[in-house]
């Protein structure tokens, strides 16, 4: 339960409070469990304060210092945080549902468990914070600084982290359903298992990222850069890949059935046993592309550049190369039946008729 003596301070004003803590800097603020909701504790000093259980839906904290506090279980609901500081605090399973944190400084918190459902996180600053587990359904953290957080087994369906600062953060097995990523630094960020089926990722920066065994089916990649980036086992049906750069990315294994690749960059890319059926790659760069095993069947690789392009073993059985170069390309045990070459350079530099 809270102090006493603590509550009756608090309740003499802001002015009041922040006098008594700057006089008594080696006392701890006990007020767990208090009843704050809807209090103004705007630019309240409440830095390594307990306000464990503490009820403080639709309280304004705005401008508040609550670093190093800790806030287990707190009702945080719709209260109001703008610019608030709260480096270090302790956040685990408290509910600020629908909060307005915007600008705030969330750096190296534990929010293991929040619950941010609808929050405002827009250019709010969370380097290194813990929201593993965290729930960020339709929270908007556009602009957002989230570089090395943990965001692992979080639920971030529908979220909007558009121009976000994601680098190395980690989101193995995170949800990340329908939300928008566009434009965002996920660079060397650990996507393992990750769920983006249709997510916007145009013009996202995946590059040297981990999306092992990702689901990403009917993600829109528009653009997107994924230059060394694991995909291998990644599942991207019907995923949007046009004009996006792939090169010396690692793919081998994935299913990629209908992806649309035009115009994409696969310089040296590694789509070994790759699943490629029915996928658009026309315009795309494929030279020295690693195709081996690959089913590319009843694939559009008209105009495609396939120079010295591994295609040993390959499946391309009703594909179409019309135009396409396949100069210097390796095709030992490729299956061809059916594929269309008109007008495509040939292995040996002659153009097929």
């Amino acid at each position: 339960m809270a102090d006493p003596e603590h509550l009756i301070v608090l309740q003499q004003g802001i002015g009041t409070w922040n006098h008594w803590r700057e006089t008594h800097t080696t006392v701890t603020p006990d007020l767990r469990r208090a009843i704050l909701n809807k209090a103004n504790l705007r630019e309240i000093l409440l830095s390594h304060a307990d306000l464990q259980d503490v009820a403080l839906n639709y309280a304004d904290f705005c401008m508040a210092d609550l670093r190093q506090s800790n806030l287990q279980r707190a009702q945080l609901q719709s209260a109001l945080l703008y610019t608030a500081d709260l480096r270090q605090a302790n956040l685990q399973g408290a509910n600020l549902q629908g909060a307005d944190l915007r600008e705030a400084n969330l750096g190296s918190a534990d929010m293991q468990g929040v619950n941010l459902t609808a929050a405002g996180l827009t250019m709010a600053d969370l380097h290194k914070a813990n929201l593993r587990e965290a729930h960020l359904t339709a929270a908007n953290l556009t602009y957002a600084k989230l570089s090395y957080v943990d965001l692992c087994l979080a639920d971030l369906q529908h979220c909007n982290l558009s121009r976000a600062d994601l680098r190395c953060a980690r989101l193995y097995t995170a949800n990340l359903r329908r939300s928008n990523l566009y434009g965002t630094n996920l660079s060397q960020a650990d996507l393992r298992e990750a769920t983006l089926i249709e997510t916007n990722l145009r013009d996202a920066d995946l590059r040297d990222a981990n999306l092992n065994m990702a689901i990403l089916s009917l993600a829109n990649l528009i653009g997107t850069t994924l230059y060394r980036t694991n995909l291998i086992h990644a599942n991207l049906s019907m995923a949007n890949l046009c004009m996006a750069s792939l090169s010396h990315a690692n793919l081998s294994g994935a299913t990629l059935i209908g992806a649309n690749f035009i115009g994409a960059n696969l310089y040296l890319a590694n789509l070994g046993n790759a699943n490629l059926q029915e996928a658009d790659l026309r315009e795309a760069t494929l030279n020295a592309t690693d195709c081996q095993g690959a089913n590319l069947s009843n694939a559009n690789l008209c105009m495609a550049n396939l120079t010295q392009a591994k295609l040993q073993g390959a499946d391309l059985r009703g594909a179409n190369l019309r135009q396409a170069n396949l100069w210097n390309a390796t095709l030992h045990n490729t299956l061809l039946e059916g594929a269309n070459f008109q007008g495509a350079v040939m292995p040996d530099g002659h153009v097929h008729s």
